[in-house]
């Protein structure tokens, strides 16, 4: 039985601290996993800023509210899991992802748990386990499923590399550039055609 494993910002909704960097005017939380392969880094990174300018979760939740899903992505999504199970496994938090599911039609997500203070400030973040996403492609192998998996970003090519199938989706050129072993597709209809031809 197949399993797709699939990222969520960048793959089917909009980077979520892209769209607070820009309503809230702060640029350089317009870094990502794209840009910064250290995850605990970029976090801390991140963390720092939005102390440095006394903003917390009810800021980033205000404007997550207004974020949809990327054209087509639910239509994808509605017809991936019609052939297949899916499960999105992502660096976000759960926290930031609950109106985003509901947009999409609720699918399984696997995902982290912020630490937020009474006064909503942010104190830190619990990550679910290890290299979240390699640890739980690993771990639905151990238990007989074969992966298919597809992200945008450094951190999802650990889950892609040891998938009977990789993909990317949206990456960056540099990516595409130093993992060209890796099919890369820009629109949901060649991508969901991808992964018919493994499941077929």
């Amino acid at each position: 039985m197949y399993v797709v494993c699939l990222d969520l910002e960048g793959v089917l909704v909009p980077e979520i601290w892209i769209a607070f960097a820009e309503a809230s005017g702060i640029p350089e939380l317009k870094k990502t996993t794209r840009d910064e392969p250290d995850y605990d880094k970029l976090m801390q990174y991140r963390l720092d800023i939005l102390h440095e300018h006394g903003l917390g979760l009810n800021e980033i939740q205000k404007v997550i509210a207004t974020i949809d899903p990327m054209p087509g992505a639910k239509e994808f999504l509605d017809e991936l899991r019609s052939l297949t199970q899916v499960i999105i496994i992502s660096d976000t938090f759960e926290q930031f992802a609950s109106p985003l599911m509901k947009k999409l039609g609720w699918p399984t997500l696997f995902c982290n748990s912020l630490k937020v203070a009474a006064d909503g400030s942010i104190s830190g973040y619990q990550m679910r386990c290890e290299k979240s996403k390699y640890t739980t492609v690993k771990a639905l192998q151990s238990i007989g499923f074969e992966t298919i998996a597809a992200g945008d970003s450094f951190n999802d090519l650990g889950m892609i590399q040891i998938s009977k199938a990789g993909f990317l989706f949206r990456t960056t050129p540099q990516i595409k550039k130093d993992y060209p072993e890796y099919p890369a597709f820009e629109e949901y209809d060649e991508f969901l055609a991808a992964i018919k031809q493994v499941i077929k």
